[in-house]
């Protein structure tokens, strides 16, 4: 419903009819309820949208900082990867190394000096591998277990005696995992039946 505005002009035409109100007092551009509604219900879709959008932004930002915390926890973890590498092929020559101290210092051979070597040999190496543990480093020990493409690289095939096929009967070169994941497979011979 329109309103009439109160003007100066209109008040001293009409005279005490107005009575004492200000002219100030009147809204200046009246709008109807039905546009009033129209204005409110676009303004709760604004504000639903605006909500809405907010709540994706929250979940992308929370997204956002899992995963930049997961792939900081898997730089600490795996930071060293390439160091271990390495250091495993340095625990590969000491294992070679004590496994051929051993030999030659057998009980037929009387030499001191060759037994002490060979005992100095197997204390680094237990402590090489106990630091290794420490450090979420672990040789795999897969002898007897399934071949598994992940953890395992096959160079020969053997006759399966005693085992089952697809086993794996014996291992050239010992692999590793840190915190579970391979850095280095192991070289594995997996057993096969014989063909006769």
């Amino acid at each position: 419903s329109p309103c009439v505005f109160s003007t100066a002009a209109q008040q001293r035409s009409t005279g005490d009819e107005c009575g004492p109100e200000d002219p100030r007092d009147e809204p200046k551009h009246p709008l109807s309820d039905c546009a009033l509604e129209r204005k409110a219900i676009k303004l709760e879709e604004q504000v639903r949208d605006l909500t809405e959008r907010y709540r994706k932004a929250l979940a992308d930002s929370e997204n956002v900082r899992r995963r930049t915390q997961k792939f900081v926890e898997d730089a600490k973890l795996f930071g060293i990867q390439s160091f271990c590498r390495d250091l495993v092929e340095v625990a590969d020559i000491l294992e070679k190394t004590a496994e051929s101290a051993a030999e030659e210092a057998e009980p037929s051979n009387p030499n001191p000096t060759l037994k002490k070597i060979y005992e100095g040999l197997s204390l680094i190496e237990a402590k090489l591998q106990s630091v290794f543990a420490k450090h979420g480093l672990q040789k795999m020990n897969p002898v007897g277990g399934k071949y598994d493409p992940y953890d395992h690289e096959i160079v020969c095939h053997v006759p399966a005696e005693g085992m089952q096929p697809g086993t794996i009967a014996l291992v050239t070169q010992d692999g590793y995992k840190l915190h579970g994941r391979t850095i280095r497979h192991a070289l594995v011979g997996v057993a096969v039946e014989s063909q006769e």
